[in-house]
């Protein structure tokens, strides 16, 4: 958002935002505080708010930490997906009777599904036509 260059308006009032407003391009030419109204947590100019800089060690602590969080997400969801997949295909591609199992479910649950699909729409039609083609 701070990258916006041609802006005559904007009004973030009671929008719970929080952080320091910024300071380059467009916002230097918004000088009025009522248009932050209602974000208790945005600090820095035109607010009477001043911004606390936080300890540089602490701020390298929380970043050591959230990437540390990351590695370990990505970490997990490259490893997960192919166990889970393999999990599910490995075991169809040696149980015949799964295999067969599925693939009739799946069969089954199509072919309700294509009988469902024309009677609701009569069911549909049919109401239309008792109310009268008014909405219910």
């Amino acid at each position: 958002m701070s990258s916006i260059t041609s802006l005559s308006h904007l009004n973030l009032s009671h929008n719970l935002l929080s952080r320091p407003i910024p300071t380059t391009n467009q916002f230097q030419t918004f000088n009025d505080p009522s248009m932050y109204e209602g974000n208790l947590g945005l600090c820095g100019i035109p607010l009477s708010t001043q911004c606390s800089t936080p300890d540089k060690d602490r701020k390298d602590e929380e970043d050591d930490e959230d990437g540390w969080k990351m590695s370990w997400f990505f970490t997990s969801m490259g490893l997960g997906f192919p166990v889970g997949f393999w999990a599910v295909c490995g075991t169809m591609a040696l149980k015949n009777s799964w295999r067969h199992d599925y693939f009739q479910f799946v069969d089954e649950a199509e072919n309700r599904l294509y009988a469902l699909i024309p009677i609701n729409v009569a069911r549909f039609k049919r109401k239309m036509e008792i109310n009268g083609g008014t909405h219910v």
